[in-house]
């Protein structure tokens, strides 16, 4: 475990309601973040705004941190980069002690420029470009190969650089014990197997012999770990035991082959957060029962101790790559309200939209919505919180909701992972600012998107502004 550079002790405020830690209910009846009135930010900052709570980020980064720590001797914890992408959450990460996974030179650019130490991430990807495959070799990262041709690509890049390439194998593991195990359908229908069967990641057990074999016979590699992502299917602590249970199985096979036995394995991410009020896809794994960091810890590591010990194995270490449990409950998305149409439904608009909350749009009941301002007062009606895109822009069909009029502020809980770093621009709507609350303190952390930032990009040729522009000739 990486020692943490900068960790403050955490004390959470007294709220009247709880949604989380460090958000919830404040003593003026409004919705608040640490220390802070979200009404008062969003009249300072303008809406659509995304507020993130420095404090439930660091608390949530050491509940996952203290339940492995419990359950096994050596674990780091890498910050999926790819949920929140701010250069000031990845300076909290680093603080922390967290290392982190990288996806393109962009996410990979962002860590370094923070700080983070080069050794404690990883570049994951099913394409990797010449550009970002550099930049690793250049720092020092892990890069978990994803294709055949990959580790020659490598070798020349290192052989010109003239540095030792830190390499991972990303599997594609078996998982036969999850072929009838049902879950969330994000990677297509079917089983959790059939699911992570039909996606693009990972090596099979012959390509990954292989490439073990040839990293072996070649001076300049470094085999350091293999990886595999299960992603949120499911929230079942048995079925992450089952992935890790069979990196071990391919640990063995792997000494078996080649005589090379990894040293570590990265069992990703795909853990979720549990919430009394109910959220994720039709609240289907993120509700008041699901599993917490220790039930994952306990369930995790007993799998990879066992099967160690029966294969004769050292255990490895061990890598997790949290990303939305971290960053999700951190954050908050606040838009305020315009027209409220009444009809068939009620239908209220809000100025934030599925450009900002993407998952709202393919995943119902994924963000619970509170009022800001008496945010607990008031009869409730059946609506639906839409936003001003040219689509039906659905953001929460069928809520309940206290009475709502133009004016009136809306937040959608559990917003901080996946939301601005997935954020669009249809209809050429500006990007949200976002505002980082530290107890009673709030500072922007990024800028609201100015017309300029959009319209910058664009050129036009010159051919067509002569045909647009040109005078009549005169007779």
């Amino acid at each position: 475990m990486t020692s943490p550079i900068h960790a403050p002790p955490l004390a959470a405020p007294d709220y009247a309601t709880r949604f989380g830690e460090f958000v919830g209910i404040g003593p003026n009846g409004n919705l608040w973040v640490d220390g802070c009135d979200v009404a008062a930010l969003a009249e300072a900052y303008g809406t659509p705004l995304y507020v993130i709570s420095e404090n439930q980020l660091r608390h949530n980064y050491r509940a996952f941190r203290d339940a492995f720590a419990a359950e096994y001797p050596d674990v780091e914890i890498l910050f999926a980069n790819k949920s929140n992408n701010g250069l000031a959450i990845r300076h909290i990460m680093n603080q922390e002690g967290a290392g982190g996974d990288c996806f393109g030179a962009q996410e990979m650019y962002m860590a370094l420029l923070a700080g983070t130490d080069p050794a404690t991430l990883v570049l994951n990807g099913s394409n990797k470009q010449d550009e970002e495959l550099e930049m690793a070799l250049a720092n020092g990262l892990c890069i978990n190969i994803d294709a055949e041709d990959e580790l020659d690509r490598i070798a020349d890049i290192a052989a010109r650089l003239g540095v030792v390439a830190n390499l991972g194998i990303r599997l594609k593991l078996d998982l036969e014990p999850l072929r009838d195990r049902m879950g969330v359908s994000m990677h297509g229908p079917g089983s959790l197997k059939q699911q992570s069967d039909s996606t693009k990641w990972g090596m099979t057990r012959e390509q990954t012999v292989d490439i073990v074999r040839r990293a072996l016979a070649m001076p300049a590699m470094r085999l350091k770990e293999t990886h595999f992502h299960l992603s949120r299917m499911s929230n079942e602590p048995a079925d992450f035991a089952v992935m890790a249970r069979e990196m071990i199985v391919w640990s063995a096979n792997l000494r078996d082959e080649t005589g090379w036995t990894p040293p570590t394995i990265d069992i990703g991410g795909g853990w979720t957060f549990g919430k009394w009020y109910g959220t994720g896809p039709n609240r289907q794994i993120d509700g008041p029962d699901a599993p917490t960091p220790a039930d994952y810890a306990r369930a995790v590591c007993s799998a990879i101790r066992e099967e160690a010990e029966a294969r004769g194995l050292p255990l490895p270490k061990l890598r997790l790559e949290p990303g939305r449990a971290l960053s999700g409950p951190a954050g908050v998305a606040v838009g305020r309200v315009g027209a409220v149409k009444r009809g068939a439904k009620t239908w209220v608009n809000l100025d934030l939209s599925t450009n900002h909350l993407s998952w709202a749009s393919v995943l119902d009941w994924y963000y619970h919505a509170v009022r800001v301002r008496n945010a607990a007062d008031g009869d409730c009606e059946t609506v639906d919180l839409v936003g001003p895109l040219c689509n039906s822009d659905e953001l929460g069909a069928h809520r309940e909701m206290p009475a709502l009029a133009r004016g009136d502020l809306v937040a959608f809980l559990d917003a901080g992972g996946y939301t601005e770093s997935s954020a669009a621009r249809y209809n050429a709507q500006l990007l949200p600012a976002t505002v980082l609350v530290s107890g009673g303190r709030h500072a922007l952390i990024t800028e609201r998107e100015q017309m300029k930032d959009v319209a910058g990009r664009f050129r036009v040729p010159a051919h067509l502004l002569a045909a647009s522009f040109a005078r009549p000739e005169a007779a």
